[in-house]
């Protein structure tokens, strides 16, 4: 994943645009690519400010929502595998995805289950 621009350098290329230059022009003067400085000058524009936009965010676990029904499961039969908790949940019409999906939900929610 590409890293946002230095701040120098942000710096730099807006100093250049509110001189008279064109984004395309500061952008081969500072050696970017031109829609990394169009897109600064529309933000700072939009926002006044020269800071980056957030990069990633929050995915919502795939099992969100059913973390009762996973405590019942391992509280009804207390050596229950990942397999078997996947049928259970398929039982009911929930896809989980992998196993790996469980066991780190199991684990969020500080259960344990057969190996």
């Amino acid at each position: 994943m590409a890293a946002p621009l230095s701040q120098d350098l942000r710096r730099r290329l807006m100093q250049a645009v509110e001189v008279g230059s064109s984004a395309r022009e500061a952008a081969r003067r500072f050696a970017v690519s031109e829609s990394a400085a169009i897109k600064l000058v529309r933000r700072v524009r939009e926002t006044g400010s020269i800071q980056p936009a957030r990069i990633g965010g929050y995915r919502k676990p795939l099992l969100a929502g059913h973390e009762d029904l996973l405590r019942e499961l391992v509280a009804i039969k207390g050596t229950i595998t990942l397999a078997e908790i996947k049928v259970r949940l398929a039982e009911r019409g929930i896809e989980a995805g992998c196993l790996t999906t469980i066991w780190s939900t199991l684990r969020r929610l500080g259960l344990s289950h057969k190996k």
